[in-house]
């Protein structure tokens, strides 16, 4: 079974940045080999939509990629994460991936932002909020975490 894997809208930014390129680009040919699938979502599209045009045509031309949609209840759960100062109210919308890629029980979260994503901290707010609700455990790394030390 293909591993699903919700990738933020930093990865997508990371494949023209030459200190995360080399990882991103790893990551995406996992995608286009149908290793992976490339989850992302209404949101990260949005995102997207006011990027700098070679991230937009990058990913307009990835395959395998799967969208869901971020709900009332992704807001409910994001606005959980702030109101429990897991992150301030400007990271909402990083709030907002975190809770849709855990509603849509991805295997994991990727993302570049080591400062309200992938960071230890954070992440042991979201998922005791995640596991409190009912929720799955989320998995948040950075491409380079899942890639690096690979022969």
């Amino acid at each position: 079974m293909k591993q699903r894997f919700y990738f933020d809208t930093s990865v997508f930014g990371g494949v023209y940045d030459t200190e995360f390129e080399e990882d991103s680009l790893v990551l995406f040919e996992r995608v286009k080999l149908g290793q992976v699938i490339c989850v992302y979502s209404n949101l990260t599209e949005s995102e997207i939509s006011t990027a700098p045009e070679r991230v937009r045509k990058f990913f307009a031309e990835i395959n395998n990629k799967e969208k869901v949609f971020v709900t009332p209840e992704s807001f409910q759960l994001a606005q959980t994460y702030v109101n429990e100062k897991v992150v301030g109210e400007t990271s909402f919308d990083d709030c907002l991936h975190i809770a849709t890629a855990t509603l849509n029980k991805v295997d994991l979260l990727v993302s570049w932002n080591f400062k309200h994503i992938v960071n230890i901290y954070r992440i042991r707010g979201y998922n005791a909020i995640n596991l409190r609700e009912g929720h799955i455990n989320l998995n948040i790394h950075s491409p380079k975490e899942i890639v690096g030390n690979e022969e």
